[in-house]
């Protein structure tokens, strides 16, 4: 990339206006090849099991779009402003030290979100194996998988050695799968139009109004799950006009279309993978297609989210010198391990998983956009965010501002009041309100009368 600095990219210092050549359209295949992940299809899964298609498809897209907005409220703005993470935009908020909490949620994030799609790629790649008849078909995913797993990440790595130039270079490849996508969902549809159009959910409970409010909780809850991912992709572009459609469309509105497919497949097919299904649509040779289209897809994804955990992990002063080939080792290996250990413990809980999502980063995103927009008005120290003086902004108490804390900790709790992540049952308002967006709210409102109470040097800009 003509301008970016050899070693710009693969540091948690503020890019410079030079090293920020990501235009739009790079901006958006990369967002876009990152989005469109088999994540996509168990999204849509949910949803099915609770609506049907048209409804399904109605919730969850607004669905998404409402929590990609409030992800890229959160740290969108002073990402692209100042050439930043997503990590480093929480130092205003939770402190010097207290960063290290949405840190810790960002590394769980992708490291599960990571975890997930690898296994699932080794799964479609167990898939092609017996459909090209290298392998027979007895043999199952339990040999398969970890090898995979491990062999993919050794790619992931190899790509990743040359920082956001990796990333941006496969993007360019791997963005073909976005279309094959949509071709996967269009002939799904047309072959299977009267079962779909019938299709009811196995899941739906009497209120039709819980069921529609779930959709939409789905929706809020995967997309805002990209808050650790924007900072270390939007940084790249040169301001806050180059990224909002970009992030809306390529992420945000990716994720929504491409989950159509895990919504259809599941309510006439009961299976929302189509390397499963689409053989029996399509055949043998689309049911070939789709396996690669799998494989790609979380291919691309998986850089991205690898390359945002490294970047997110340079704001540590223990990894701040520490070479870029031994960082990436260690961002890696915790994926590598999961996969290659207990890839089907961990992919039978990813209800367990998406519940964790949306517990933690509603709270966060409405702790931060309170705070930009109408605790400090857009007003930001950037240098108080990297210095480590104890008279500067943003130290707070012990390095921790106890008002993001306390507000982190009541959007939680008004989260699980409302709705429980792992059984779905509910109380009080969710059916009218979600779960996400109560507790984004109740957090960023306690996050700004704590902080006009106790006065904590956090608020200083």
């Amino acid at each position: 990339m003509v301008g970016l600095s050899a070693e710009a990219d693969k540091s948690a210092w503020p890019l410079l206006p030079s090293e920020r050549n990501w235009g739009a359209w790079r901006l958006g295949i990369a967002l876009g090849t990152a989005a469109a992940a088999t994540w996509c299809y168990i999204i849509g899964e949910f949803a099915g099991y609770y609506l049907n298609f048209f409804q399904a498809s109605t919730a969850l897209t607004a669905g998404c779009m409402i929590g990609m907005l409030l992800a890229f409220l959160a740290a969108g703005p002073i990402c692209a402003r100042f050439g930043i993470d997503s990590i480093a935009s929480t130092k205003p908020q939770f402190g010097a030290r207290g960063w290290v909490i949405p840190a810790a949620m960002q590394l769980i994030s992708i490291v599960g979100w990571n975890s997930l799609l690898l296994i699932f790629g080794a799964k479609s790649a167990t898939q092609l194996m017996i459909t090209l008849g290298v392998m027979p078909a007895g043999m199952g995913a339990r040999e398969l998988v970890p090898a995979s797993t491990l062999i993919v990440c050794a790619l992931i790595y190899l790509t990743l050695l040359r920082g956001a130039t990796g990333v941006t270079k496969m993007s360019n490849i791997l963005v073909a799968h976005v279309p094959i996508g949509c071709w996967m969902l269009y002939l799904l549809i047309t072959r299977r139009w009267p079962e779909l159009r019938l299709a009811q959910p196995v899941l739906a409970g009497p209120d039709k109004l819980w069921n529609y409010t779930t959709g939409v909780e789905i929706g809020i809850t995967a997309t805002m799950s990209w808050w650790p991912y924007i900072g270390a992709m939007i940084r790249m572009a040169p301001n806050a006009r180059t990224v909002v459609v970009p992030v809306m469309l390529g992420m945000g509105a990716a994720t929504a279309l491409l989950s159509l497919i895990g919504i259809a497949g599941i309510l006439v097919l009961k299976s929302s993978d189509p390397s499963e299904w689409l053989r029996s649509v399509g055949g043998p040779t689309y049911a070939i297609i789709a396996l690669v289209f799998v494989s790609a897809a979380n291919f691309g994804t998986a850089i991205t989210g690898i390359y945002s955990s490294a970047i997110g992990l340079r704001n540590f002063a223990a990894v701040e010198r520490m070479s870029w080939s031994t960082l990436l080792l260690i961002t890696i290996a915790p994926v590598a391990l999961v996969g290659a250990l207990i890839p089907e413990l961990f992919f039978a809980r990813f209800g367990a998983f998406l519940a964790f999502l949306g517990v933690a980063f509603a709270p966060l995103c409405g702790i931060q956009i309170a705070d930009y927009f109408l605790l400090r008005r857009r007003v930001i120290d950037i240098r108080a965010i990297y210095g480590r003086d104890p008279a500067k902004p943003y130290r707070s108490i012990g390095g921790f501002n106890p008002a993001a804390l306390l507000a982190l900790g009541l959007g939680c709790a008004i989260y699980l009041k409302l709705l429980n992540p792992l059984t779905y049952a509910s109380s009080g308002p969710y059916r009218f309100l979600t779960a996400s967006l109560p507790a984004a709210t109740c957090a960023a409102g306690c996050y700004l009368i704590v902080t006009r109470l106790i006065g904590t040097r956090s608020a200083d800009s």
